[in-house]
């Protein structure tokens, strides 16, 4: 995310699992689980918060998100 963390707190967003979780490890699957996601191209709505976007930024490399 290139935007400061503190102008987009509370704003709705749309996760889309891009790609597979085989061979991750607990932590991360964990964390993709937590985030409502487990296969790719799944997709799910979140109210941006401070854990949420910390969710986020450990997983980057997995998900695509786009703000609605």
């Amino acid at each position: 995310m290139s935007v400061e963390a503190s102008e987009i707190i509370g704003k709705k967003v749309l996760v889309t699992q891009t790609r597979s979780l085989s061979g991750r490890n607990k932590r991360v699957r964990a964390t993709m689980s937590s985030l409502g996601l487990g296969k790719i191209s799944s997709k799910k709505e979140h109210v941006l918060t401070e854990s949420t976007h910390g969710m986020l930024v450990k997983v980057r490399h997995l998900v695509k998100v786009e703000a609605l």
